[in-house]
């Protein structure tokens, strides 16, 4: 097999359902690794996108990562099956990167490691947890995994109305447990927000709240403060990722859990947070991005350093919200997946057949990633190839 063409182009995406709401004008990047294998009378194409959160990464994609691929000699990424291999991908599209200053290289690398499991597992005609977990434990998993509900994103107006709205569609789902944004505002509203959406839920250990970075250490403490009788699930990305001592301060004021990572992209970078950023290995969430964070090769490196450093893998609960990310988690065995339901579409969320039962999801039993079972995604990914 071989790869014969790569595509890619930037697409908006949406904090909101209602894609009519402005939202930053975000974007993400979306890709098709097209090869001269056949299956049904159809070339055999990987797809993936560019997670959420850090736009697209065109000109990295075509500049540097695509032409790599395309320019690497026959067998250079052959699996000993002649299928592409992901993990010689990475290294072919890595090739004369040099240590530290990520950007967001690791995003577009991220991107097209993504395209490249689907089309593996679709090669070996598995879904990716079962073709995963042959390749990296030789077992069969249970292809489920427990998943919450993300999003609470600022409404511009009736906030309050339309976030108990939106908790309630994501408790009619089946989902146990969500969380929502909180950083943007005052704190007064925030926790207004808070006690809008506990009114609809068993207790605070059924909420998670994430503050993306916002804080200055001085606004992280004084939240800190007022946020610890809530006894919340955890309180997420409270200051800058790269500020491992106002973390540490964190994490010795507050009592219950915290999670961070989400902006972290390398191994290099996971290993300095649980060094220095005070994190508690009995408590805390670790929500590293594998597709923001150079893929799966990546990812696993940082799993295994984890492993060397006492960190349970119920502790990994990466972000993203999307059906890659749900078969890590179910491959790997990690604490849960968070879930885009409604917002970032048509990306955010799993399949259009699932069905959420006390919180926990099954993964599609379909090739590859499952990208088929989304009707809206599905069609977008086959736009860009016809």
């Amino acid at each position: 097999m071989r790869i014969v063409d790569i595509r890619e182009i930037t697409v908006p995406i949406s904090r909101y359902a209602d894609s009519g709401i402005r939202s930053g004008n975000l974007t993400t990047s979306i890709v098709a690794i097209v090869t001269d294998a056949v299956r049904d009378g159809s070339p055999l194409v990987g797809f993936g996108f560019a997670s959420f959160g850090r736009f697209a990464q065109g000109g990295l994609l075509r500049d540097r990562f695509i032409p790599r691929l395309l320019d690497a000699r026959p067998g250079d990424l052959a699996s000993d099956a002649g299928d592409v291999d992901p993990f010689r991908a990475w290294d072919c599209m890595m090739q004369d990167e040099k240590p530290g200053g990520h950007g967001e290289r690791c995003v577009a690398v991220g991107t097209l490691d993504m395209a490249l499991w689907d089309l593996a597992s679709k090669a070996a005609e598995k879904p990716l947890f079962r073709f995963l977990g042959h390749l990296v434990s030789g077992e069969d998993p249970r292809g489920e995994a427990a998943a919450y509900a993300s999003g609470g994103y600022y409404f511009p107006s009736n906030d309050l109305t339309e976030l108990a709205d939106e908790t309630r569609r994501v408790l009619d789902q089946g989902y146990t447990h969500l969380k929502i944004k909180i950083g943007g505002r005052p704190l007064s509203e925030d926790i207004e927000r808070i006690e809008a959406v506990l009114n609809l839920l068993p207790g605070g250990k059924h909420l998670a709240v994430d503050a993306m970075n916002r804080y200055t250490p001085d606004l992280a403490t004084e939240a800190a403060a007022v946020l610890a009788a809530y006894d919340l699930r955890w309180f997420e990305d409270a200051c800058d990722p790269l500020d491992y001592v106002g973390q540490a301060e964190l994490a010795r004021l507050y009592a219950p859990p915290l999670a961070a990572g989400e902006a972290l992209f390398s191994q290099v970078d996971a290993r300095n947070l649980i060094r220095f950023g005070g994190l508690r290995s009995d408590r805390d969430i670790l929500m590293f991005d594998p597709v923001h964070a150079y893929g799966l090769p990546e990812y696993l490196r940082i799993l295994d350093m984890l492993d060397h450093s006492g960190w349970p893998r119920s502790a990994c609960q990466p972000h993203g919200g999307h059906l890659f990310c749900l078969h890590i988690v179910a491959t790997l065995g990690l604490g849960g997946c968070e879930s885009n339901a409604h917002n970032f579409q048509p990306f955010g969320g799993f399949s259009d057949q699932s069905v959420v039962r006390d919180g926990a999801v099954r993964l599609p039993d379909a090739p590859g990633i499952g990208f088929e079972t989304r009707g809206a995604l599905w069609a977008l990914f086959e736009s860009l190839v016809n």
